[in-house]
């Protein structure tokens, strides 16, 4: 089995900043592409940002792009979000996920995380 557990969600007040780690437990993939998804409350989960493995590449969501950073480390095989000036549209469920190839589709990732809660107030 493979698992992937978040951390680093809470309560958080609107412009500060957020570090969210995601850490691989099990069989290592390590030329995976890892993602982020968030899902607020009502809400399809929708993509946020993603990163090659091996780190050549990465891509974001419109609303994240400029305040969000993906990144990784492959020793650990832990997975990183920084975002800063947060809103509180930025609540939701952030869940991280791995696929064989590199994708923004929520249907093409081979595994997920239970997901952690981030909560901005304004």
């Amino acid at each position: 089995q493979v698992q992937l557990a978040e951390s680093g969600g809470g309560l958080l007040h609107a412009w500060g900043s957020l570090r969210l780690s995601c850490a691989a437990a099990g069989r290592t993939f390590s030329s995976y592409t890892m993602d982020w998804f968030r899902q607020a409350p009502g809400k399809e989960r929708e993509f946020v940002a993603c990163i090659s493995w091996s780190g050549s590449s990465t891509g974001y969501t419109d609303s994240v792009k400029g305040r969000a950073t993906i990144s990784r480390d492959n020793a650990k095989n832990t997975l990183y979000l920084q975002m800063n000036s947060l809103k509180p549209e930025d609540t939701a469920v952030y869940y991280c996920a791995a696929s064989s190839y590199y994708t923004t589709r929520a249907g093409a990732m081979n595994y997920w995380g239970k997901g952690t809660l981030v909560t901005v107030s304004s």
